[in-house]
Formats: C-alpha cells, structure tokens, sequence
C-alpha cells in the first residue's frame, strides 16, 4: 500500500510517497482504509523534531483521519466492518500514522462518524474542535455564566472555541479583525473586539478565562484582564520578550496559567471531547472550515506552505491516490 513517510527528521523534503507493508493487527486495533487526512502544524513539528515523541516503524506522517473499517482485531465490539470512523491521536507515542491508505488504530483511539456529515469537513475540524473541548471541558473548567475572552478567534481553532464556550452558556467575547465581527457573532460571540488594539482601551470588564490561540498578546496584559482568581490558558508559547508579569499581583489576586498541548491529551480526555463533538458535527456545528483537498503525494508541498504560513486560512486535507479531489 502507499503512505507518506520521513525516515529522519527535517524538512518538507524529507517526506515520500512509498510503497510499504499493509499494518498487522494486534489486540484491540482496527484496520482502517483511509478516505481524508487533515494536515496540522503539530504534523510539521513531529516530522522536523520539533515536538520530540516516540515514532513507529515506518514513520507515516499524520495524526487525523477519516475512513472505513476494513476488519477489527480480537476484543473489538464496539465497531464493525464498514464502519466511517475517525481518530486524531495517531502518529505519535509510538502509534502508526495517518497519511497511508490503510491505517491500524487502537480501538479506545476510534471514533464513529455521525451519519449525514461530511467526511473530510469532519476530518479538518477534528483538531481544533478537540483542542477547544478539552481546554473547555478539563482545563478551563468552564461553567455557565462565566466570562471568557478568546484571542484571534476568527481562526480555526478560534471559532470552535466561539461555539462551545457559547453552547456551555458563558459570556463570550472576542478579539479578531473587525472583517470578521460578523461571523465571530453568527458563532455566538457578545463583545467583538479588535485585536489591532489592546483590549483594555476598548473595554472595562473582567473575564474569568482568557484564551489566546496566537501567542501575540503579552502575557502581563492578559493576567491584568483578568478577575480574581482568574485563568489564562496557553495553547501557543508567546514570544520570549512577552513573558514579563507582575509576580506579586499575580499571586495576591490568585490567578493561573495553564498549558495544554493535545498531544498529551489521554485517551479519555480524547474520548470525552468525542462524545460531545460527535452531536456538533451531525448538528452541522464545527464544519465551516474551508477545504484544500490535494492527494497524498502533494505532502511535502502542502507542509511547506503550512510552515510558511502560505495556508491562506484554508485547512488542508490530504486523500489517497484512489480518492478523487
């Protein structure tokens, strides 16, 4: 079968469109036969080492995928031939990658595709949609009522964050380009706000969560917008020169800062954050995402353009050569 593989770390050019070996189930694994992958910037940072985790043999690049279940190993029951599954935790710790035209992945990591939903809109929004649930659901914490300020949130992973903050009943307010006020209110925004300017200038409140999906916006201003007891969560590290705070405000006023990066998310955070985007997306939530659905052996070009941010806000989707574009 064809996959895209790097056999060291490095740049774009080291990933190939090769032959290799069809997976060998083991215990509690399904064989999946791929329709569509979404390309992240964390599949850029596993492939040049980037972000350091252990690889299978060969290293197939790629962490999401959508397809159906070709055959189930020992001790599955939850899913059967024919299936449309999906799953975004492969590729790393030491588990097969996405970006092959059948793919062996642990059950527990499996998840159904609602029935109607667009199966490569699916598969773009599964990141960003992950990253959001989780950072709402375990990090943040987050209760009906409470304020969160969402940085840059006309992005991808800003918009998911816009309507599952919005579906958990908070106050949401948000920071983009004033071109995008309007959809950041269609998705459940209250406070547009725009982030050319410092947040302070245009606002007065408080918000008990601030998430900023950028890493543009000083971590001080952050902290200072923020009630007491008040949480700012990273998910990207600002620049170094952005890291200075006021130590003693910070922690009379008891305030915290978390890190989340998915990729240390268990398999039941991942599951969580499953069963509650499953109902979105057959809602038809979460998929607004634009599409640039290019085959397998365009991997090299398309991580190129992710790294030089020649994405253009698209999301890119990569297919197996006996898919059509």
């Amino acid at each position: 079968m064809q996959a895209v593989t790097f056999e060291q770390l490095g740049g774009p050019e080291t990933l190939r469109l090769r032959e290799i070996d069809e997976p060998q189930l083991r215990a509690n694994q399904v064989l999946v036969r791929v329709q569509a992958v979404a390309v992240d910037h964390v599949d850029t940072f596993v492939r040049s080492g980037a972000f350091q985790t252990a690889l299978a043999t060969p290293h197939v690049v790629g962490r999401d995928l959508v397809g159906t279940v070709l055959r189930v190993a020992a001790g599955v029951t939850n899913f059967a031939v024919g299936d449309l599954v999906w799953t975004n935790s492969a590729g790393y710790d030491g588990r097969m990658g996405a970006t092959a035209e059948m793919v062996a992945v642990a059950a527990d990591r499996l998840y159904p595709v609602p029935c109607g939903v667009d199966a490569r809109q699916l598969v773009a929004a599964v990141h960003s949609a992950a990253t959001a649930a989780i950072v709402l659901q375990d990090v943040m914490q987050l209760t009906r009522g409470q304020a969160i300020l969402i940085e840059g949130a006309a992005g991808n992973v800003g918009r998911k964050f816009i309507q599952l903050a919005h579906q958990l009943g908070a106050v949401v307010a948000t920071t983009s380009a004033a071109r995008d006020f309007d959809r950041c209110r269609q998705l459940g925004s209250q406070l547009t706000l725009d982030y050319h300017e410092p947040v302070a200038t245009q606002c007065d409140r408080q918000f008990d969560h601030i998430i900023d999906t950028s890493g543009k916006v000083p971590l001080q201003a952050n902290l200072a917008a923020l009630n007491q007891g008040g949480q700012v969560t990273l998910i990207t590290a600002p620049a170094d020169n952005q890291f200075t705070f006021d130590v003693r405000q910070f922690y009379m006023a008891q305030k915290r800062i978390s890190g989340f990066v998915i990729s240390h998310a268990t398999a039941d955070q991942l599951a969580r954050a499953a069963k509650w985007l499953n109902p979105q997306f057959a809602a038809g939530a979460l998929l607004e995402d634009d599409l640039n659905c290019q085959q397998f052996a365009a991997a090299a070009e398309v991580h190129a353009a992710l790294e030089q941010g020649r994405d253009h806000h698209q999301r890119f989707v990569l297919v197996p050569p006996t898919e059509k574009i």
